[in-house]
């Protein structure tokens, strides 16, 4: 399964990284990843206007959108764009950030898995 990792660098700069997580064949009911621990899980609903400037992320988390895509600039210019149904590993916590726009202009959900 592929997932989009963004990270802070030693000099603060954020960063994209494109992450393969292992799905083990499980017979009759599919594939599955190892288990992966985490502290809390949180949804989450935005306006359709949602532009979020550079930021950090609160907390390592995984976030899976659930209705509606996102363009997310890193520090250093790189774009990239999600569409429902991604999944992305954000860790960056410290440094520069990155920028958060809606692809469309209406209501988005997704969810947090903090990590």
């Amino acid at each position: 399964m592929k997932i989009t990792k963004i990270f802070s660098d030693d000099n603060g700069e954020s960063l994209f990284e494109d992450l393969e997580i292992p799905l083990i064949n499980q017979g009759e009911i599919g594939f599955l990843s190892e288990d992966i621990n985490v502290k809390k899980l949180q949804f989450r609903k935005v306006s359709a206007d949602y532009d979020y400037g550079f930021h950090h992320a609160p907390q390592k988390q995984y976030i899976v959108l659930l209705d509606g895509g996102v363009e997310i600039e890193t520090s250093l210019g790189e774009i990239r764009k999600f569409q429902t149904g991604e999944i992305l590993l954000v860790e960056d916590i410290s440094g520069k950030g990155h920028k958060t726009t809606n692809l469309e202009k209406k209501e988005r959900t997704s969810l947090f898995l903090h990590l």
